[in-house]
């Protein structure tokens, strides 16, 4: 049966509503960044995403290739993630100027794949469907301890959830932490394009600090 990173850390990506504490270490990603809307049709969010998930289930097909990664066992993509800022003097995360918008999109990749398969896989991608992946970068992230809740309904209705999240942090004697180097982030457990939009589930964390 093939790995399922969702199974394995089930404290990472199957949180409760009801917010807790967790300390996140370091883990490996392919990412890219960009600007804008994320709403915007054929706008640069959406082509980084079909860029991150061509890349990975390139990786994740590698062994039926001739190229070979020292390690490889057959796992489940990981659902896609994102880091979301305004850049700029740093004024705190504003979920209603998408506009204004940064965001680093993730896809998690397994331990044993390293800097150059992520390369290979791009150059592959571009040999057999076309597509420029260029974007996407092997990346390691580590975001500490943080605060996390699940949300279920709307991207736009995610504030109520934070502010769950910032009182139970103060409860338990930490403060939000979010920073230009620690960053609102979300991880998507449903597939807007399939579900609608008061059943998403979205995995909220915040980096938080000692009071």
């Amino acid at each position: 049966m093939a790995y399922d990173f969702k199974k394995e850390y089930r404290k990472f990506y199957l949180p409760k509503q009801q917010p807790s504490l967790i300390t996140i270490p370091n883990l490996q990603f392919i990412a890219a960044e960009g600007d804008g809307d994320p709403n915007e049709e054929g706008g640069l969010y959406q082509q980084v995403v079909q860029q991150l998930y061509t890349v990975a289930y390139t990786l994740k097909m590698s062994y039926r290739s001739t190229y070979k990664i020292e390690g490889f066992f057959e796992y489940v993509v990981p659902p896609l993630e994102g880091l979301w800022f305004q850049k700029g003097p740093y004024q705190g995360f504003d979920i209603t100027r998408k506009d204004l918008l940064t965001f680093i999109s993730m896809i998690r990749i397994p331990d044993f794949i390293q800097e150059e398969d992520v390369e290979w896989a791009k150059e592959e991608a571009f040999r057999k469907k076309g597509i420029d992946c260029s974007r996407v970068q092997y990346r390691t992230y580590t975001e500490g301890f943080c605060v996390q809740a699940l949300h279920i309904g709307s991207y736009d209705s995610e504030q109520t959830t934070i502010e769950a999240m910032h009182a139970y942090a103060l409860q338990e004697g930490y403060i939000p932490d979010v920073s230009p180097t620690r960053l609102h982030h979300e991880i998507y457990l449903t597939d807007p394009r399939r579900s609608s939009v008061d059943t998403l589930k979205t995995v909220v964390r915040h980096p938080v600090r000692k009071a």
